[in-house]
């Protein structure tokens, strides 16, 4: 009886305590570590510090006995320290394949007492997969007849990372006749398409190597490569032609092999081989779960499809004509899963026009979800593609709002094509998608913007008044009123009041109009400070400067500047002496012109002369010389007849005369200064030279006698009386340069000689005082100058000779 009641009693107990285990292993079960580390950690990492975690301390590890079950070989516990060791390879790939989300759930088991702990390890993925093609080389045969823009798929390279680590681009090596695109399937994989840019020439170039690279998003990125060969062949006139450019289907995952999937249609205009037409996958090494036939084109499905592994298939199909060429499609397959209902995404309320200022936060939509299954197929959740500068907020359940969550530039974007996707909960999770179109408002956020830094245009002077000179132009990115822009001339160079009468611009076209003819000689150039403002509010503007250069046009004749005539008309003289060899300088004509370039660049011609062939001129340095020695025959006055002419187009001239007499001195030169013109003919030449001789011989005699008795008065008073017999032979004053004359007028140096007797000083150009009227000019000996006579010095004085140079 004893027995039995302990039985009893022990039983009664164990259905007391039965309760009070399950709630802590129950409280075990629910609780649940969590730790992240990245794959492919080395054998004996640390994954964390489990017994800490667990609130065990290091002192109870050997009665506890914490382990891990034996269910994941991937970790164990540190017997001394209580940490989650990798014991094992970690290879997220190996482990999840693809899934966006990979982790590893096992128990840890600790004793005494029992107790189960959920132990959950996320996997991270690393970039340890390089992107590989399948096939090393791909070789496409090309018409030379195909058409630019004609698109090819090439083969994908597959990596098995995930995320950014995985395949994100493709690159073509540098060519000219062939571009490259990257294209997504549904799945979200990215294939490559060869599009040809320029038309082939097989005669010229019978094939073509090309380096397909695929580049993962990795950092470093890892990349591989693939060679393409391109064989060009002989032009086949018409290509097969596919009914669609993309077959798609959905296919049940239950489906039996064997199952006809579709048939794809293509034809040929072509007779003969060439409209023979063979059906095969582009890369069939990758095709495992699909079969086509040859000559039928039907597809049939070879093995079982599962929804959980691949949700679609995307698939080349080429059509081979007996010629070579090919027609391409792509054949898209969506594996249906048993889940019957999709999500829909329902727009209850939408912004029509977002401004491109919006705060963050703003409210945009107000959207609604909706599925007709129930529990967790009916429990939908939404989300956004791509990189948008928005984001979904939870409003209440199955209710969500979209609002911005970036800043946002209608001149980059403006709309945004938002895609919502909706997915379901089930154990086959079903999703849709809904794409609203948001268009961005413009507000006045960008100034204008000129074409150029600067401008600088080239105006001939002459111009007519109301010609347009140059056009500035900028631009504006906004819209309207606030990309609208508006021209002004808010500075200048010129004087204010002036410059109204210069130039003026076009408010709506930016064309700057000439309000005057420009002169060249008076202005060379000005600047002026335009101003591009557009119409928003307030106001955005933008200056630039144009600088305008008045060009030169031969619109000046030359100016002669010596020889010149006296104030009273008269001619100038230059007296050369009998005995003068060839090459004598007798002479130099000096011309200006206001012009400036070729067109003040200036050239010196005789036009007239009484003895061709005594004289010679420099061309471009106006020097008149003896081209041979004075014969008994040549008379001893001379006239020169020059024009000077400028380099413009037309050429400018003007003239002057030079009048030269041979003499050796002042008394036998006097007879040959007549001004008169010379006879036309020998008899009226011959009567002019003896008039010249009576009149000569009948000075000489005057000259004697006035020589006579001025050497008879010094003697006596010791003064001097010379005065000149003919005034108004030489000019009381020279010719004065005229001012602004460009340079380069005066390209070459020429000497005058100035005489200074006392205080009185005279030179051909240039003068300091006025002669007084009872002095006159007379000629010395020396050849080429001219002499005043000074009643205030005697003749027996030196005479000075300063020598006066011009350029």
């Amino acid at each position: 009886m004893g027995s039995g009641a302990g039985e009893w009693g022990w039983a009664e107990r164990r259905r007391a305590l039965f309760p009070f285990l399950l709630s802590l292993f129950g409280l075990a079960l629910s609780e649940q570590i969590h730790y992240r580390i990245p794959e492919e950690m080395p054998k004996g990492s640390v994954v964390g510090n489990l017994a800490k975690d667990l609130g065990l301390g290091v002192h109870e590890l050997p009665t506890r006995k914490l382990r891990v079950s034996s269910e994941k070989p991937h970790f164990t516990v540190s017997a001394e320290s209580g940490e989650l060791l990798v014991s094992s390879r970690v290879d997220r790939e190996q482990i999840c394949g693809k899934k966006a989300a990979c982790a590893l759930d096992f128990e840890a088991v600790a004793e005494n007492p029992l107790n189960f702990y959920h132990v959950n390890v996320e996997i991270e993925d690393v970039n340890d997969h390089t992107p590989k093609f399948m096939q090393n080389a791909f070789e496409l045969q090309i018409s030379e007849s195909t058409k630019p823009g004609t698109r090819f798929i090439l083969g994908s390279a597959h990596d098995a990372d995930i995320g950014t680590n995985s395949l994100q681009n493709y690159q073509l090596s540098p060519n000219d006749h062939f571009t490259l695109v990257n294209k997504e399937k549904l799945d979200g994989s990215k294939y490559p398409e060869l599009i040809l840019k320029t038309p082939l020439d097989r005669e010229e170039q019978k094939s073509y190597r090309l380096t397909l690279t695929a580049l993962d998003g990795g950092d470093p990125p890892l990349t591989s490569t693939a060679q393409i060969q391109i064989l060009v062949t002989d032009a086949n006139d018409n290509p097969p032609v596919f009914s669609q450019d993309i077959y798609r289907v959905g296919l049940r995952e239950n489906l039996s092999p064997g199952t006809t999937v579709l048939r794809v249609m293509a034809t040929d205009q072509d007779e003969g081989v060439n409209a023979e037409i063979t059906f095969s996958f582009s890369e069939a090494d990758q095709i495992t779960q699909f079969d086509v036939d040859p000559s039928t084109g039907v597809i049939t499905l070879l093995s079982t499809l599962d929804f959980e592994e691949v949700k679609d298939y995307s698939m080349v199909l080429e059509a081979r004509d007996g010629g070579g060429m090919v027609a391409q499609c792509t054949v898209e397959v969506e594996v249906l899963d048993e889940n019957d209902n999709v999500p829909e995404v329902i727009v209850q309320s939408l912004t029509d026009l977002v401004m491109e200022d919006t705060e963050l936060g703003t409210y945009i939509a107000l959207l609604k979800v909706r599925d007709k299954d129930s529990g967790d197929n009916g429990e939908v959740s939404c989300k956004l593609e791509g990189d948008v500068p928005f984001k979904i907020l939870t409003s209440s359940r199955n209710t969500y709002k979209l609002v911005t969550d970036g800043d946002l530039d209608r001149e980059q974007t403006p709309e945004y094509n938002v895609t919502i996707t909706a997915t379901d909960r089930g154990k086959l999770p079903l999703s849709s998608s809904t794409s609203i179109t948001l268009h961005i408002g413009d507000v006045n956020d960008n100034a204008p913007v000129f074409l150029q830094a600067s401008y600088a245009v080239h105006v001939a002077e002459n111009n007519p008044p109301g010609a347009s000179i140059a056009q500035v132009s900028a631009y504006d990115p906004d819209l309207g009123l606030n990309g609208l822009v508006s021209y002004a001339i808010v500075a200048s160079d010129l004087e204010p009041r002036a410059l109204s009468s210069y130039v003026s611009v076009s408010e709506q076209s930016g064309v700057v109009f000439a309000q005057r003819a420009f002169d060249h000689e008076q202005l060379r150039a000005f600047e002026l400070t335009l101003q591009a403002r557009d119409q928003g509010s307030p106001a955005l503007s933008a200056n630039v400067s144009l600088r305008v250069l008045v060009d030169d046009l031969n619109d000046n004749a030359p100016k002669v500047l010596y020889p010149a005539l006296g104030p009273d008309g008269s001619a100038l003289f230059d007296t050369v002496p009998r005995a003068a060899q060839p090459g004598y300088l007798v002479t130099k004509v000096v011309a200006v012109d206001a012009d400036s370039g070729h067109n003040a660049w200036l050239s010196y011609h005789v036009l007239q002369a009484s003895e061709p062939g005594l004289f010679s001129l420099g061309l471009r340095t106006g020097e008149v010389r003896t081209a041979r020695a004075l014969g008994d025959r040549d008379a001893a006055r001379q006239r020169l007849l020059v024009a000077v002419r400028d380099g413009g187009q037309p050429s400018l001239s003007a003239t002057a005369t030079l009048h030269l007499v041979f003499a050796d001195s002042l008394q036998e030169a006097l007879p040959d200064l007549s001004d008169l013109p010379a006879p036309p003919d020998a008899q009226a030449e011959l009567q002019f030279y003896l008039v010249v001789a009576l009149a000569s011989i009948s000075v000489l005699f005057l000259l004697a006698v006035i020589l006579a008795i001025a050497l008879r008065l010094r003697r006596s008073s010791n003064t001097a009386a010379w005065n000149c017999f003919q005034p108004g032979f030489c000019s009381k004053s020279g010719p004065v340069v005229p001012p602004n004359y460009s340079e380069g007028t005066l390209p070459y140096s020429y000497n005058l000689y100035v005489e200074q007797m006392g205080k009185t000083e005279f030179n051909f150009l240039k003068y300091n005082e006025q002669l007084n009227s009872g002095q006159d000019i007379v000629c010395s000996d020396s050849p080429g100058a001219l002499y005043p006579l000074s009643s205030n010095e005697s003749t027996s004085h030196p005479e000075t000779l300063m020598p006066v140079s011009f350029i």
